[in-house]
């Protein structure tokens, strides 16, 4: 079912569930198509402990919420939608102990698809940690509904 998105796009991101909860994302700063999310440096996220590196799993989950939170924005109402397809490439890995930022762009929307790109870091925007891309199938009411 639609709704409005909240005048607190920060409230919208903290009333969700599950992994976002569980894995600690949190709202930063956003704009009419785009959002920025973060991650925490947590030891439980970690991939090896020699050497602190996060899990890779941690920062897709980020990504993908954060480019969804993005199609949100662009589309002016929580209605639902599903990542279709995922692509990120990852160009270093994030400093221990150090905070990930995601931020997620919804660059074009069409009836049934939304767009997006967006990037991953740990303190330098202009030195990532990664790129994605992403795409997202859109539902005009809510998976299962007629089209």
């Amino acid at each position: 079912m639609a709704s409005s998105l909240p005048s607190d796009i920060a409230q919208l991101v903290a009333s969700r569930s599950g992994h976002t909860v569980a894995l600690g994302i949190r709202y930063a700063a956003h704009g009419a198509d785009w959002a920025e999310l973060t991650l925490d440096y947590d030891r439980r996220l970690i991939s090896d402990l020699s050497t602190g590196i996060l899990a890779s799993g941690p920062i897709v989950s980020l990504m993908d919420t954060v480019c969804g939170t993005a199609v949100w924005l662009k589309r002016g109402e929580f209605l639902q939608h599903a990542t279709l397809d995922l692509r990120i490439d990852y160009l270093r890995p994030a400093q221990p102990g150090h905070r990930v930022t995601g931020r997620g762009e919804c660059y074009r929307l069409t009836r049934r698809i939304a767009f997006t790109r967006g990037m991953a870091h740990d303190g330098d925007p202009h030195d990532p940690i990664a790129h994605v891309t992403a795409t997202f199938m859109l539902s005009a009411e809510g998976f299962g509904a007629a089209s």
